[in-house]
């Protein structure tokens, strides 16, 4: 079997472990990898680590009253882009949310002139009355399919994807710098989570990325 026909193989299997078990959460790394490299998910990135004692005003646009990315979050950031680039894993729209640690991720992995940044990922303690709003926006991106053979990446916060999904994402199964990788459809389907570390150490056992 070559290359292209090993990731659709393993993509297959994610969406048949998928109908018969339901939602997977921290999937095999390889499994996952395999199905971002085939296109026609999902990304859902949660922004990369942050300064834990840095306190969130509700502004937007206001750097110094929000809980930016730690130096490790803009090295993690950085080295996301870096992995899918070396994984060969086609991206076409990309969009960050406004809040400066999901702006900063997408722009330090994607670069600036790739990114669009939309208020359709504000975090929730920023959204205002454009709440409901930012929900259903949100679940458009997660339904809508990208063009065959690429991805969408969405760049935002946990807690806005637990709510329009309706479904949880604890700390444990989506940390600082982890992506949720969905099936777009009129339901979304989660095929699986997967941390920065994971994603890096898949492409380094690949010999994509030196270690």
């Amino acid at each position: 079997m070559d290359l292209s026909g090993r990731r659709q193989f393993l993509a297959a299997c994610v969406v048949g472990l998928l109908a018969r078990r339901g939602a997977v959460a921290q999937s095999s790394a390889e499994v996952l990898v395999a199905a971002i490299q085939d296109g026609g998910k999902v990304i859902y990135l949660r922004h990369a680590a942050t300064n834990r004692t840095d306190v969130d005003t509700g502004r937007l646009g206001d750097r110094a009253g929000q809980r930016n990315l730690s130096p490790a979050g803009v090295r993690q950031a950085r080295r996301l882009g870096e992995t899918l680039r070396a994984l060969r894993v086609p991206l076409n729209e990309i969009l960050a949310g406004p809040v400066f640690r999901a702006r900063d991720t997408g722009e330090l992995a994607f670069g600036a002139d790739r990114v669009r940044v939309t208020d359709d990922l504000v975090a929730d303690d920023y959204a205002g009355d454009r709440l409901q709003a930012m929900i259903q926006a949100t679940r458009r991106h997660l339904t809508t399919p990208p063009p065959p053979g690429h991805n969408r990446v969405l760049v935002g916060h946990r807690i806005p994807l637990e709510m329009a999904t309706s479904r949880q994402f604890p700390e444990s199964v989506l940390p600082e710098g982890a992506m949720a990788i969905f099936l777009p459809g009129r339901e979304p389907r989660l095929l699986g989570t997967m941390t920065a570390e994971r994603l890096v150490q898949s492409a380094e056992s690949r010999g994509a990325l030196p270690r």
